[in-house]
């Protein structure tokens, strides 16, 4: 199995170094995981790092203060050479220098453009998301209430007595990290765009500046993106 190396940044084990350890990997302050710190904050077995379909996966074993990636909480998440994991008062990079310098180089190659690409080279085609959110039309038959439970009853979601669009089951641990990735990433890009929405006296009404309501109109454009992706993987090339 492939092997994952992590340094200490920040805590009472700072300056160790845990090099070359076989997957999978528990993390935890008892004897018995592969990498362990001493630090109070941290569960007894606070998380797994796995390899799964050629990624290194990170799962969270529902710790008591939580695991942090790049300062995201996080239950479940891909990582990446020079990614930060906070667990208790402990800060770990993940990656050797190798693995990181070499990110590092393959990111720059693609944030640099390329050279006698046209300045005016047009962006893909935007996908309309009022066009495929009226395909679905039959399922906004009831308003989304803040106010109502979210339920499970066995193995679906209900939002008071409404169904919810069942999540997918028997996932692979990759799999089920390249989702919560993705709907973490939805969710704090909403966050960020509708945090200074303004109310009026009666509370009645709400406005945002223009500037956030373009975030929200990019939320929704890539959602209609990786709607229409997940039925036709080649449509993101359009």
């Amino acid at each position: 199995m492939p092997a994952v190396t992590f340094q200490v940044l920040e805590g009472i084990d700072k300056g160790r170094s845990f090099r070359e350890l076989s997957t999978p990997v528990t993390i935890g302050r008892e004897e018995g995981n592969v990498l362990r710190l001493n630090d109070e904050r941290i569960s007894r077995f606070h998380a797994k790092v796995q390899h799964d379909n050629g990624e290194i996966i990170l799962t969270d074993l529902e710790s008591t203060n939580g695991t942090r990636v790049n300062g995201n909480v996080v239950q479940i998440r891909r990582l990446r050479p020079g990614d930060r994991i906070s667990l208790g008062r402990s800060l770990l990079l993940f990656g050797t220098e190798k693995e990181i310098n070499e990110r590092i180089a393959a990111l720059s190659a693609v944030l640099t453009p390329t050279p006698g690409a046209a300045a005016g080279h047009s962006l893909p085609a935007t996908v309309h998301a009022q066009t495929l959110a009226a395909q679905f039309a039959h399922d906004q038959d009831f308003d989304l209430n803040v106010n109502d439970k979210i339920t499970v009853t066995q193995g679906a979601l209900f939002l008071g007595s409404l169904p919810l669009p069942p999540l997918p089951q028997k996932m692979t641990p990759s799999q089920a990290a390249r989702l919560a990735e993705l709907l973490d990433f939805l969710h704090r890009h909403l966050t960020n765009a509708t945090e200074n929405i303004q109310a009026n006296d009666d509370g009645t009404q709400v406005a945002l500046s223009y500037s956030d309501w373009q975030r929200v109109l990019a939320v929704q454009m890539l959602l209609a993106r990786y709607v229409r992706a997940v039925a036709e993987p080649d449509a993101l090339d359009d």
